[in-house]
């Protein structure tokens, strides 16, 4: 028998079996089981949080030959064909594949006969985004006045992208991503089902690097077994997916606490090692230092999100909480240092050269480490009274004893340009160039407008078009990140996906190349010599072979 991969093994059966999502599943089994059946069901949600499982559930649960009930049999000829993709009255389309207006008419002109085999005739549109507007307008014909026998199964990761006659038509279930805590506890199931040893902290890298998708985690649980010879080992997970190796995070934090430069300067040779992604390391300084942070203040607030809330925890207890709040705003302003560093890991090392440096230490910066931080101050060392000399008691008296002077604070953060209570649509185009991201994130960042600014709480508006490229949990990090730093204090950025109101730093880069362009083609065609040469051959301008510089 060939070997089936774990998240096809895995796919939950019956609703008691999924984890998660039990807004959804109370829902569904109290319509079902008090046979308060909709004709359209809507399920929306990122990949792999079981939009599909679920539709597939609800076809056994209105088919089961046992009855209507959200506890389906599992082991009548319905059930069973349904669990195996074989039966006739349950018909998957994926609509990515099938969007031409002919398609959805084939489809659906079966809608009026009865169901051959179950009580329903179920039709699970996967992906119904996808469809184009006439399709939706076929769809919608039958949505309105749908056969008592018939009932669509809608799922999308794009909903916004559906007509809203679509969705006022359909009972919507908005699936969320799964916290790593639940697909961490779910791994642990499988792998003991499967007897395979695994370390825990390997199961949180897993976790955190589906983001939110139990698919995805199943996936890469697969691949971790494979590259780990059958085990799932902590350091094997941490080669394959190239995410920084907490314990190696956490000493850097710990040479910092005791001020410890050599210390610090083995742990970046230890991460070297394995040629890491420096930024990415010091987004996981940042994300320690805001759990300390949350630990210093609140510690009841401490979630276990990435199973470090212990190590957290006896962390927060040694570190001063200005500390932490310094390296933070390092740490900070060091990741938008490396958007235009050539040597990203010469960054990497003066930023914590400058958590260092700028810490406040007795003794300056030494390779010799610091006394633990235990809340009592060292007691100054006592002496014997000397005999003044004979020089000294000829004096008139004694020079007055001048005060040392008090240290300066330390400044605040400063905003570069524009403050955050300035920042409106006109001048968003202004902070986004001059943060200077690149790559992927950048490309996201220019294609989002300002839709509002309300006290620290940035709401922005994405171009639906250009939703591909982005991730919210890592997205929306990062921009709060830069921004924070740019205008020098916390801020929230919220991104929703829909057509921007306002202009978008891209659409107006876009806009100004277009005027630019129109402008010199004016000039070009209204030139007395260019007037001249045309008139005297009577020829035409070729407008498709001017070149154009982006230049002001």
């Amino acid at each position: 028998m060939s070997y089936q991969v774990l998240a096809r093994k895995w796919r939950p059966k019956t609703f008691q079996e999924l984890a998660g999502q039990e807004h959804v599943l109370q829902t569904l089994a109290h319509a079902l089981d008090n046979q308060r059946l909709h004709h359209a069901y809507l399920f929306t949600g990122t990949r792999g949080v079981g939009k599909t499982t679920i539709a597939r559930i609800l076809a056994k649960c209105l088919n089961c030959e046992e009855g209507v009930s959200s506890t389906p049999c599992d082991r009548c000829d319905a059930c069973v064909e349904i669990a195996n993709g074989r039966f006739m009255d349950l018909i998957e389309v994926d609509a990515a594949s099938r969007t031409k207006v002919e398609d959805t008419r084939d489809l659906l002109d079966n809608v009026q006969y009865a169901p051959g085999k179950g009580r329903f005739k179920v039709y699970l549109i996967d992906e119904v985004h996808m469809l184009s507007t006439h399709s939706f307008n076929a769809l919608l014909k039958t949505l309105e006045e749908p056969p008592p026998h018939v009932k669509f199964l809608l799922a999308t990761t794009d909903p916004q992208k559906l007509p809203v006659t679509i969705l006022s038509r359909c009972l919507q279930f908005n699936l969320k991503n799964l916290a790593p805590k639940r697909i961490v506890d779910y791994l642990q199931m499988v792998l003991e089902a499967e007897g395979i040893t695994s370390e825990e902290p390997a199961l949180w890298h897993l976790a955190n690097a589906a983001g939110g998708s139990m698919r995805d985690a199943l996936t890469l649980l697969d691949q971790a077994i494979s590259f780990g010879e059958g085990q799932v080992r902590e350091s094997a997970v941490v080669d394959l997916l190239g995410t920084p190796d907490q314990r190696v995070i956490f000493g850097l934090a710990e040479a910092l606490r005791d001020h410890d430069a050599q210390a610090l300067m083995d742990g970046i040779a230890s991460l070297a090692d394995n040629n890491p992604d420096y930024r990415r390391q010091l987004e996981q300084l940042l994300s320690l230092f805001h759990r300390v942070a949350i630990a210093q203040a609140v510690p009841e607030a401490l979630d276990n999100s990435q199973g470090d809330r212990k190590a957290v925890l006896a962390l927060a207890g040694e570190l001063p909480a200005e500390d932490v709040q310094l390296w933070y705003q390092i740490a900070l302003q060091t990741v938008q240092d490396m958007t235009v560093a050539v040597d990203r890991r010469m960054v990497f090392e003066m930023g914590l050269l400058r958590m260092l440096a700028f810490t406040p230490d007795p003794g300056g910066m030494s390779t010799e480490p610091r006394e633990q931080v235990t809340g009592e101050k060292k007691k100054p060392e006592l002496r014997e009274p000397s005999t003044p000399s004979v020089e000294q008691t000829s004096q008139e008296s004694p020079a007055p004893v001048q005060p040392e002077p008090e240290p300066e604070p330390e400044p605040e953060p400063q905003p570069q340009g524009i403050s955050l209570a300035q920042l409106d649509s006109r001048n968003w185009t202004e902070v986004v160039d001059a943060l200077g991201l690149s790559g992927v994130a950048g490309n996201v960042l220019a294609n989002c407008a300002l839709q509002n600014c309300i006290a620290n709480e940035l709401l922005l508006a994405l171009d639906p078009g250009q939703s591909a490229l982005y991730r919210p949990e890592e997205h929306d990090r990062l921009f709060a990140q830069a921004l924070g730093g740019y205008f020098g204090q916390p801020v929230t950025v919220h991104i929703e996906v829909s057509a921007p109101a306002n202009e978008s730093p891209a659409a107006r880069r876009q806009r100004l190349k277009r005027e630019r362009a129109e402008s010199a083609l004016r000039h070009f065609s209204n030139d007395p010599g260019v007037r001249e040469i045309m008139d005297r051959f009577n020829a035409r301008l070729d407008e498709s072979s001017l070149q154009y510089s982006d230049e002001r």
